[in-house]
C-alpha cells in the first residue's frame, strides 16, 4: 500500500523531526549570538563595575587578569602607550575585534579607562559547552524518542496493515477468506483489529454466497425463460404456415416480434449480470437493418396517433457487438419516443458514428433530465405506458460496450436521443 497507513506515520515522523531538528539549529544559531554577544558584554560590564567599586576603596587595585580575561587601566591625563596598539582607538563601548579575536568593552569613569578583553575563542568554547552541547543532546534525545515511538506506533497499526493487505489481495469474484478465519489470525491481531476480521470473514463469505446465487440464478433464468419463448416461436411458425385471415396473420406476426424483442431482452439482462471479464458472444452487422426492423414494430404503438414516424439512413455503419443488445437499445429508445409524443413526428437518424433519435414529445423539464436515468424514474407518471427501466437499461448497456449516450430536452418542444460508438 503505497498511500498505506504507515506510510503516512512515517512521514509524519519525519516531518515532525525535521521540524524540530531545525527549531534546535535555529536556536543553536540563537543561543552561540547570545552567549558570545549579550551574556560576554553583560559579564563585562559586571565585571567593570566590579572593578570600580573595588578601585574607589583602594586605588591600588590592579586591573583583572584571569585566564579568561585581561584588563588595562589607563587613569585620567595618563598615556595610552601601555596598551596594546589595537585597543589604543577604541571609544567607550563594547567592541568584537574580529582580526584579533578579541571582544572588548571600554568602560569610562572620571578615574580613567577601564579596557577589558575576552578571547573570542574562549567565548566559542563556553557557547558550546553551554548552548551547543546541551542543544546537540536535546537533538539525539528528540531523535530516538521519535524513533521509539515510531517504532510503537507501527507496532500499534500492524494489525489494520495486515487486514488492508489480505482485502486487496482478494479477488471480488471469489473472496479467498481462509486467511481472515479465527484461528488463523496473527497473535497480534487483537482488540477491535480481531472484531474487524471477524465481520470481513462473515462479509466476504455472504459475498461469495451472493455471487454464487447469481450465477445460478443467471444460469437458471436463461433456461427457464427461453423455454417458453420457443414453444411461442415454433407455435406462431406453425400457425403463420397455414391458411388464415388477414387479421390472424397480422396478430401471429405480432406475437413473432414480441417473442424476438423478449428474446433481446433476456439476452441483454444476461450481458448485465455477467462480469465484465467476460465477453458476450458478438458478430458484425449491419445497423441500419436493426433500425428499420424496430422502426417498423415502433409504428404499430403509433395506431391512432398523428405522429409520423422516419427513418433516414445518411450511412450505412456495421459494428461489431452482440446485435440483440443493439436492437433492446433502439427498441426501448423508439418506445419512450412513441410513449411520450402525441403529435408531430419521430425521427431516427443513422450516421456514420451515431445514431439519433428525435421527437416532438412533451420533452423534459432539467429535474427529469438529471434523473432520467435512474431506474424506475418516469418524466410523466400519468402515463399508463412503461416502467421507467428502458433509459437505465440503455444506459447500463452502452456503459458496457464503450457507447455514450447524450441527451437534449425542451420541455414541451420535445427530446433528443444520441448513441455514440466512437
Amino acid at each position: 500500500m503505497p498511500q498505506g497507513l504507515p506510510r503516512k506515520i512515517r512521514i509524519a515522523f519525519i516531518v515532525q523531526v525535521a521540524l524540530a531538528s531545525l527549531a534546535i539549529v535555529l536556536g543553536v544559531f540563537l543561543v552561540s549570538v547570545v552567549i558570545k554577544q549579550s551574556l560576554i558584554n553583560t559579564a563585562l560590564q559586571e565585571e567593570a563595575a566590579h572593578y570600580w567599586d573595588l578601585y574607589g576603596a583602594s586605588e591600588a587595585q590592579p586591573p583583572p587578569n584571569t585566564y579568561n580575561m585581561r584588563g588595562y587601566l589607563v587613569l585620567r591625563g595618563r598615556s595610552n602607550l601601555l596598551l596594546p596598539e589595537n585597543l589604543r582607538t577604541l571609544k567607550p563601548g563594547f567592541h568584537e575585534l574580529k582580526d584579533d579575536d578579541l571582544l572588548v568593552l571600554v568602560d569610562e569613569k572620571p578615574a580613567g579607562r577601564l579596557y577589558l578583553v575576552f578571547l573570542r575563542s574562549q567565548a566559542a568554547r563556553l557557547a558550546f559547552y553551554f548552548g551547543t552541547l546541551p542543544i546537540i543532546l536535546t537533538l539525539i534525545t528528540i531523535y530516538f524518542v521519535s524513533w521509539l515511538t515510531y517504532r510503537a506506533s507501527k507496532r500499534l497499526i500492524s494489525p489494520v496493515t495486515w487486514l488492508a493487505r489480505q482485502v486487496t489481495q482478494w479477488d471480488p469474484r471469489h473472496p479467498d477468506v481462509s486467511m481472515l478465519a479465527p484461528d488463523r489470525l496473527p497473535p497480534d491481531v487483537q482488540g477491535e483489529a480481531r472484531q474487524l476480521a471477524s465481520a470481513l470473514h462473515g462479509l466476504a463469505h455472504r459475498v461469495s454466497a451472493h455471487v454464487a446465487r447469481e450465477r445460478d440464478f443467471t444460469r437458471d433464468a436463461s433456461h427457464e425463460l427461453r423455454t417458453p419463448l420457443t414453444v411461442i416461436r415454433v407455435a406462431s411458425d406453425m400457425a403463420m404456415a397455414e391458411e388464415s385471415s388477414p387479421r390472424v396473420a397480422r396478430s401471429l406476426q405480432r406475437i413473432q416480434r414480441a417473442g424476438r424483442d423478449m428474446e433481446a431482452v433476456i439476452d441483454a439482462f444476461l450481458i448485465l449480470a455477467r462480469e465484465n471479464e467476460v465477453e458476450p458472444q458478438s458478430e458484425d452487422f449491419e445497423l441500419a437493418d436493426i433500425v428499420l426492423d424496430e422502426a417498423d414494430n415502433a409504428r404499430a404503438l403509433l395506431v391512432g396517433k398523428h405522429v409520423d414516424l422516419e427513418v433516414t439512413c445518411n450511412a450505412k455503419p456495421r459494428l461489431h457487438a452482440p446485435p440483440r443488445v443493439m436492437q433492446v437499445v433502439i427498441s426501448n429508445l423508439l418506445r419512450n419516443a412513441c410513449s411520450y409524443t402525441d403529435r408531430g413526428r419521430i425521427d431516427v437518424i443513422l450516421e456514420q458514428d451515431r445514431v439519433i433519435v428525435r421527437d416532438t414529445g412533451i420533452g423534459m423539464s432539467g429535474d427529469s433530465m438529471a434523473r432520467a436515468f435512474e431506474p424506475f424514474y418516469r418524466a410523466d407518471p400519468s402515463r399508463p405506458q412503461g416502467t421507467g427501466l428502458g433509459l437505465s437499461i440503455v444506459r447500463r448497456l452502452c456503459d458496457r460496450f464503450g457507447w455514450k449516450i447524450e441527451l437534449e430536452s425542451t420541455m414541451g418542444a420535445g427530446t433528443t436521443a444520441t448513441i455514440r460508438f466512437a
